[in-house]
């Protein structure tokens, strides 16, 4: 009996959904929103592929960027001792320079 009663209320339901939709159509500019409805679908639709895109996008630049920090930890460590022994020697030289004039 219940099943019957719930079969009896969604028909009722969908036969009110299609009386609806056919007086909308009947409207007068209906043509209009029904296109403007399809296009937004349409749009969406290929808003949604775009956004799977970016994930590999994101996934990649993900990965380039640990490569880059990777890389520049191991070659910071070169360059910094490097800077390191130029930045002693242009002081020694200055200072030397500036305790000859002193």
């Amino acid at each position: 009996m219940a099943g019957t009663r719930r079969t009896d209320l969604l028909g009722r339901l969908a036969d009110m959904s299609e009386e609806a939709i056919q007086r909308l159509s009947d409207a007068p500019g209906a043509d209009k929103l029904l296109g403007a409805m399809n296009g937004l679908r349409d749009r969406t639709d290929e808003l949604q592929k775009r956004v799977r895109g970016l994930e590999n996008l994101e996934q990649r630049l993900g990965a380039l960027e640990r490569k880059v920090d990777k890389l520049s930890k191991g070659g910071g460590s070169t360059s910094s001792t490097t800077r390191k022994s130029t930045k002693a020697t242009t002081t020694k030289s200055s200072g030397g320079t500036a305790a000859k004039k002193g």
